[in-house]
């Protein structure tokens, strides 16, 4: 008998069953798993009070200028000040030549005099008169040369006194002192010069640079909207005093310093179509410079339930705004909102959301609508540490 003669027909059909069984197995090693679901970092919308600024453009404008003039002719002997030095209210300027003046404020006194002592003589007669009078010792008619007399020598007193007051203010004219604090600028005449001849002179400017002013111009249509949606209710209008300003200087730095709104005017500029605003801030290192440019966010209104999202999670197409939202079986899908005001580096969404909803933050490249995502909550500045270990993280969004 052969060797294959020993095999029986069922041996042969266990060796068949092996060899079909490690073929199964070599297949089934050989086909690939299913991918996991991809992590994303998700933030659950919720309301909160959000204060609304808006970026305006503006200009610096010194709270107070003063123009220093000459107020009497004469010639400068003397500047007092440094040219760009801080000056206070009362400091001496510049010094005119007084001699004229001071030659007339004494002329004044000695005018003063004579008509005192005219009065005093006259009074003293007519109080004479008066008791002769009554005896008919004189005629009426004298006494009564005599009491006009004294009237006119009281005139002539009064007229000699408000002589000596103008030589009074002629003589203070000629020092020229600093009618408010501020920096004062350049000297505009110097020493020798003829000033005041016919016209006051300029001298000098001051300005106060602490605080200053910013004029800020605001479109009148985004007034009229701010304005409706106040009225409707949609917001709260800023406390009075309450309204918070933060200017942006030329080269995008920010100001340390906060400001506070003063007034926005009711009448709109012809030529620009827009709305002066006027914000103060302090001033108290003179960085800020009349004339410069700035930017400025100024907080006109108050949000009690806004929708904030991070801007990253906004994606923008022709059909305009959308968010992909993670429903409670972990799918995704596409949800268009409105999304027309921004606060900070987020967006204000005023239709599409709700509160509860999962929009995905991070990871938006990775899926599509209708996929099945592995969600994590997302964090400001640890988005992709909180997608690569899968722990939740409390959520802090920034609000104004």
């Amino acid at each position: 008998m052969n060797s294959l003669g020993r095999f029986t027909p069922f041996a042969i059909l266990a060796v068949s069953a092996m060899l079909s069984a490690c073929v199964d197995q070599a297949g089934a090693a050989k086909a690939p798993a299913a991918p996991p679901p991809a992590e994303v970092a998700v933030l659950t919308v919720a309301p909160q009070r959000v204060a609304l600024s808006t970026d305006l453009p503006g200009r610096l404008e010194a709270a107070r200028i003063a123009q220093v003039r000459a107020r009497v002719p004469g010639i400068v002997l003397q500047r007092a000040f440094h040219e760009g030095s801080d000056v206070k209210a009362g400091d001496v300027l510049f010094r005119i030549d007084d001699a004229p003046f001071q030659a007339t404020f004494q002329s004044a006194q000695a005018a003063l005099a004579k008509a005192e002592a005219n009065l005093a003589q006259i009074t003293l007669k007519a109080q004479r008169y008066a008791a002769l009078v009554d005896t008919n010792a004189i005629s009426k008619q004298e006494f009564d040369d005599v009491t006009a007399a004294q009237k006119q020598a009281a005139a002539d007193v009064a007229t000699a006194k408000a002589a000596l007051a103008t030589a009074r203010l002629n003589l203070g004219y000629a020092t020229v002192t600093a009618p408010i604090t501020g920096r004062i600028g350049r000297a505009q005449v110097t020493e020798g010069a003829l000033v005041g001849q016919n016209e006051a002179t300029p001298l000098a400017t001051i300005q106060q640079l602490d605080p200053i002013y910013v004029n800020l111009t605001q479109s009148s249509s985004e007034v009229l909207q701010l304005r409706q949606a106040l009225a409707a209710g949609q917001l709260k209008s800023v406390g009075r005093g309450e309204a918070k300003v933060r200017l942006l200087m030329e080269d995008g730095r920010p100001y340390p310093h906060p400001g506070k709104l003063l007034f926005s005017d009711m009448t709109v500029d012809e030529s620009t179509g827009g709305v002066i605003v006027r914000a103060v801030f302090p001033n108290p290192d003179r960085l800020l410079m009349p004339g410069l440019f700035v930017r400025a966010q100024l907080e006109q209104a108050v949000s009690e339930n806004a929708i904030v999202v991070p801007q990253q999670a906004v994606q923008r197409g022709a059909d305009g705004a959308s968010v992909m939202v993670v429903d409670p079986n972990n799918n995704v899908a596409v949800k268009p909102v409105k999304a027309d005001r921004s606060q900070g580096d987020a967006w204000i969404v005023s239709e599409g959301l709700k509160p509860g909803d999962r929009i995905i933050v991070e990871g938006v490249q990775k899926v599509k609508p209708g996929a099945t995502v592995k969600a994590v909550t997302w964090t400001p500045g640890d988005a992709g540490k909180a997608a690569k270990d899968g722990k939740p993280v409390a959520l802090q969004v920034k609000a104004q």
